[in-house]
């Protein structure tokens, strides 16, 4: 049961930090790439773009 409840919520925030990545003014490869990155390395890209990534994209994709 608490397998199946951290599945849809890793689930969730993945979807949420993809939907957040689509919707920043970057390049469609920088965009392609994030994705990718954040739901392949499942709860390790999430911490990592919730708690870093977040605030530099704009700067590493310009």
């Amino acid at each position: 049961m608490l397998g199946t409840i951290l599945y849809i919520a890793g689930l969730v925030l993945a979807v949420l930090a993809v939907i957040d990545i689509l919707k920043k003014p970057i390049s469609l490869v920088g965009k392609l790439i994030c994705s990718i990155l954040v739901l392949a390395t499942s709860w390790v890209g999430i911490a990592v773009y919730y708690l870093y990534a977040k605030d530099h994209l704009t700067e590493w994709f310009k």
